[in-house]
């Protein structure tokens, strides 16, 4: 028994300390898997009678040097046997069904990254899979990663904020679908015959999280004369700080959409809505971390004022002016928060330079979390258009609607005889447009959002590796 365990440590070691990314089998499984990308049509399948089609064989003979190089690459990580195990099955199976719909379920339910979060490890993993903020289409992708899981982040975890699901990774590297604004890594994304009762674990890399909050706000702040503490500007230096501010921020966030008085299924599976509703639950899973953040501060855990600071700057200057404005869910969140605190005199733009009350920021922040918290107590009790139309008032009291919109009209602008659900077509696309504040500042990051494509820790894109150490470190 004793030898079995001293060979697991010695396994646990060669795993943590030898980079996957550094053995010659992974530029190979990349670069196969590269290949077949381009060959897949939208839902994963590969149609052999298209124009321009590759010959079967060729696609077999690619896909073998897949297998052959996860075969390689799986004793660098033995808590990933069983998954490598089925993932080389699944692979085999698309083969054998002639590279029809993939399906990965038995390789999904063998994936279990968050029964071993060990800070540092690593994991190899191969999905057909779509990438939320990224590539739409169910492609083959690769991605190592790295988990983050410090003993003082597993402590919170344990303590309060239980979330045994939950994955803080880091980006190793990664095939074109990562190559873009996801910065997540869900289950829920993967091509599956049928979707499980219950999903295990879902992660978010902290690291691109980090890297782009740091780009976007020291151009923000430059661009708007913010005057910064001389802590907030230490922590916009240093990349390790910043990941340990959203690997505790993601957790918390994370949690929170299963928590509180909710009136509705807190992650709106397979529910029509109109987007506000789904702009408030963010920005309410937000704003309840900010809310933890400042009682962690005050308990003396340094990383809980890092998350106020974060979760501050990413909704005012990031969320706003990022993505298009269709149904645009996180930015109406961010623009809410900014014309909450301006219209309390939290934030002031004057003379060209934006104003923070430094003092009041927590206290208003909070405030706006208890509005939104008695919108979804109060909505309990009341029908489901009846609640739209409640948390429509709540918006459109800091956010001016389009001059256009029937919602902004009242109830007797819609056609109340139709289903809830099919009046969320009178919903504009744009329903809260940009301020005028809002509608310069888009025009002025512009760049430096679209630069923040692909950005990994080292502010590259992938191949980059760790450059800069873990939060463990």
């Amino acid at each position: 028994m004793t030898k079995i365990l001293e060979q697991q440590a010695a396994q646990d070691a060669i795993s943590n300390d030898m980079r996957v990314i550094d053995h010659p089998a992974w530029p190979a499984l990349k670069n196969a898997v590269e290949e077949i990308r381009p060959w897949q049509s939208k839902d994963g399948s590969i149609d052999f009678d298209a124009e321009g089609a590759p010959a079967r064989i060729a696609v077999e003979a690619t896909l073998d040097r897949v297998i052959s190089a996860v075969e390689q690459l799986s004793p660098l990580l033995p808590h990933d046997a069983d998954y490598h195990a089925a993932l080389v099955a699944d692979l085999r199976r698309w083969a054998d069904s002639a590279f029809d719909v993939p399906d990965f379920l038995d390789s999904l339910l063998a994936f279990q990254p968050a029964a071993h979060r060990a800070d540092g490890l690593q994991h190899l993993a191969v999905f057909p899979m779509y990438t939320q903020n990224g590539n739409p289409d169910r492609n083959l992708e690769a991605v190592v990663l790295r988990m983050v899981w410090p003993d003082w982040l597993a402590e919170l975890e344990r303590t309060r904020y239980d979330n045994p699901l939950f994955c803080g990774i880091t980006f190793e590297d990664f095939t074109p679908g990562y190559d873009t604004n996801s910065a997540v890594f869900f289950p829920e994304t993967i091509a599956v015959r049928e979707a499980p009762e219950r999903f295990s674990w879902g992660g978010i890399f902290c690291d691109r999280e980090a890297a782009r909050f740091r780009r976007v706000t020291e151009a923000a702040v430059d661009l708007l004369h913010v005057e910064l503490p001389d802590d907030v500007r230490d922590m916009l230096r240093d990349q390790d700080r910043c990941q340990q501010a959203f690997v505790l921020w993601d957790m918390i966030h994370d949690r929170t959409h299963s928590h509180g008085d909710l009136p509705f299924d807190p992650f709106m599976i397979k529910q029509r809505q109109p987007f506000w509703m789904y702009g408030l639950e963010e920005l309410r899973c937000d704003l309840t971390a900010f809310r933890e953040a400042v009682k962690l501060e005050a308990d003396g855990v340094p990383q809980g004022h890092d998350v106020q600071i974060a979760m501050l700057f990413d909704r005012l200057f990031r969320f706003p002016v990022t993505g298009a404005r269709n149904r645009n869910y996180d930015g109406l969140g961010g623009q809410l928060l900014f014309a909450y605190l301006h219209k309390h005199d939290v934030v002031r733009w004057t003379d060209n330079s934006l104003r923070i009350d430094w003092d009041e920021v927590p206290k208003v922040t909070n405030q706006l979390c208890g509005e939104i918290e008695e919108l979804y107590r109060a909505g309990i009790d009341r029908p489901k258009l009846v609640h739209w139309l409640a948390a429509y008032d709540l918006v459109s009291t800091y956010l001016s609607p389009h001059p256009g919109s029937r919602w902004a009209k009242g109830p007797e602008a819609l056609d109340l005889s139709q289903l809830p659900r099919k009046l969320v077509d009178d919903v504009l696309p744009d329903e809260f447009p940009l301020s005028m504040f809002y509608e310069a500042l888009a025009k002025k990051l512009k760049n430096v959002i679209a630069s923040t494509k692909g950005i990994t820790a080292t502010g590259a894109g992938p191949g980059a590796g760790r450059g800069v150490e873990r939060a463990a470190a």
